[in-house]
């Protein structure tokens, strides 16, 4: 049976008893961060990711979704997870972690559905992680708290799935709105919200380019930070200090330029803070235009249809600053607009992008910031 389009009582015959949501996030600055102890700060979207839930009396563990594979259903038994290689990974990553600290999970039928676009540097991923054990935490009366569930996603993800992410998607999954920038120091997992400016307003594009990071070049990228922190002598580049960092150029090829982006992408987090509580929005486009070009230049995970699109949004007047967001590779960008703005600036970045041949955008967050 398939599920696009049908709810989960036409599915599974019965009601959903539990019902758990996580937004997707966008990454105003801090990419490539999180894995390297740094700092982030991401917000929330509009776009959120759904599980409808029902207990089973037996271990079967039945999961439909109307997002991929035609809307697929798929299931396992619970106690007998076991990585596939398929979307079903995420779901029993989060039910092997909770066994894992202790939790008795019985089996269960769950829906998903999620208006999170997949492979748009946006998290669907962590939005879905989040949104099962929400709905999990529900279901089973556990005692943990966002913090918790965050580090319970990203366990599911990283360990299980195989996906070497940090902390950043899943921390944001659960604790962002679409109202604050969540601060946070992925090696404490310390966070502080901090209001977006009124003047302005935040606009996401998707280029149409997916990316997946459970394979490929993403954990080239973590790999190099890893072998940079060790020749430079930290625990991570986090760890970088005033008595390290000029010891950075002496670093081979390439891992001398991905210190280095991790290093200032660092310190444009802290200046982006500052600047967001200064109300500096000419600061803080600008720091997002400095993080593009160390992204594209030193990090080296953009590629040409991304930077024609943040080349299109920062020749028009109205754009504060914009860059990649998301582990690169494709996915989106995210653009900082004079509030009013963001819908025009969006219909003319995505119309000069369709001008070259198989190019299609889409405007995925484009109006004011609540």
């Amino acid at each position: 049976m398939t599920v696009k389009g049908k709810g989960f009582e036409v599915v599974f015959g019965r009601p959903a008893k539990v019902l758990g949501e996580a937004p997707g996030r966008v990454n105003l600055i801090g990419e490539h961060t999180d894995y390297s102890g740094g700092y982030v700060l991401p917000t929330a979207i509009p776009q959120k990711t759904r599980v409808e839930l029902a207990p089973r009396d037996d271990r079967l563990i039945q999961v439909a979704t109307a997002n991929v594979d035609g809307g697929a259903q798929l299931s396992f038994r619970a106690g007998e997870e076991a990585r596939r290689g398929l979307w079903l990974d995420y779901v029993q990553g989060i039910t092997a972690v909770l066994r894992s600290r202790g939790a008795s999970i019985p089996g269960f039928d769950a829906r998903i559905e999620s208006t999170v676009p997949l492979g748009s540097g946006l998290s669907s991923s962590a939005s879905l992680l989040v949104a099962l054990a929400r709905a999990l935490r529900t279901m089973l009366g556990l005692s943990i708290d966002d913090v918790e569930i965050a580090r319970i996603a990203h366990a599911a993800e990283h360990d299980f799935v195989g996906a070497p992410v940090g902390t950043m998607d899943q921390m944001a999954a659960s604790l962002a709105d679409e109202s604050t920038a969540l601060f946070i120091d992925t090696r404490t997992l310390a966070f502080e919200r901090i209001p977006l400016p009124a003047e302005a307003e935040l606009l996401v594009i998707d280029s149409g380019v997916a990316h997946q990071h459970a394979s490929g070049d993403y954990k080239t990228r973590r790999a190099e930070c890893e072998r940079a922190a060790a020749a430079l002598g930290v625990p991570q580049l986090r760890d970088v200090d005033a008595t390290v960092e000029p010891r950075i150029a002496s670093l081979p090829s390439p891992l001398d330029r991905r210190a280095r982006h991790v290093v200032t992408e660092n310190a444009r987090v802290l200046a982006a803070v500052a600047a967001l509580r200064a109300g500096d929005l000419g600061r803080l486009g600008e720091l997002f235009d400095a993080s593009h070009r160390s992204m594209r230049d030193d990090f080296e995970v953009s590629v040409p249809a991304v930077d024609d699109l943040v080349e299109s949004a920062r020749a028009q007047p109205d754009v504060f600053g914009a860059r990649l967001t998301g582990g690169g590779f494709g996915g989106a960008i995210v653009a900082l607009v004079k509030r009013g703005r963001a819908a025009s600036v969006g219909r003319a970045v995505v119309e000069a992008y369709a001008r070259t041949p198989n190019r299609r955008a889409r405007v995925l967050v484009g109006g004011p910031v609540p």
